[in-house]
């Protein structure tokens, strides 16, 4: 069901140069470093955030994560 592809000898027009726009490798690097650790928290509380996640197609243990950041974020802000 491969249809041939057609080419033509018909001028292309103008070309344009477009500079890089992408970023580099350096700076999609994870910004944050990360620390691994345990942490018991409620049946109740994980299975919330496990069905919110699978509700938005990410890991729970990443909203908890951010959740997290966010308010280490607020607090330091209202702390100044």
């Amino acid at each position: 069901m491969n249809k041939t592809i057609q080419y033509s000898d018909e001028p292309i027009g103008e070309i344009k140069v477009i500079s890089d726009f992408l970023p580099s490798p350096k700076e999609l690097a994870l910004k944050n470093q990360n620390t691994k650790v345990t942490i018991s928290l409620s049946s109740e509380s994980v299975s919330f955030f496990k069905a919110a996640a699978k509700k938005n197609h990410m890991q729970y243990q990443k909203m908890i994560r951010q959740l997290l950041d966010e308010y280490v974020a607020h607090q330091k802000s209202t702390n100044k």
